[in-house]
């Protein structure tokens, strides 16, 4: 049983070294890799806000609240199609995958500044702003 116990921690210690090992490497070579020019951008959300606004956008509650408020079921595409690109430019690098991210989401602050407001806004107070309430109207009762 003593040999077991010696064995079992032997190959614990070898598969723990070996994992470690490894991730030291893949930092190393993430490091080399980020030094070039690509290392001081990032992308503007996470990849995985990419895929939470995805699956809220396919969710039912979601889908029941469009078509309620806009009459139609959202397009979820884009942030699928985002969180594809997100993932490869974190694997590649690519500066395809670093214009598309860029663009989406200039499209996506553009789309957020074309909603009118409710409200008028008013230029001047109401003429009678500074009398009581229901002053010189009839009361119900």
């Amino acid at each position: 049983m003593y040999l077991f116990d010696i064995v079992s921690r032997w190959q614990w210690r070898t598969k723990t070294l070996i994992i470690r090992d490894a991730l030291e490497i893949s930092r190393e070579e993430r490091a080399r890799s980020m030094a070039g020019s690509h290392s001081n951008w990032r992308p503007p959300r996470s990849c995985d806000v990419y895929w939470c606004e995805f699956k809220h956008c396919k969710s039912l509650l979601n889908r029941f609240h469009e078509y309620y408020t806009y009459g139609r079921a959202p397009d979820c595409q884009q942030w699928k199609e985002d969180y594809y690109t997100c993932k490869e430019w974190e694997i590649n690098h690519s500066t395809q995958a670093k214009e598309s991210l860029q663009e989406s989401e200039r499209k996506r602050v553009a789309a957020q500044g074309k909603f009118t407001p409710v409200w008028e806004f008013r230029q001047t107070p109401p003429a009678d702003w500074h009398l009581p309430l229901n002053q010189g109207k009839p009361q119900d009762s």
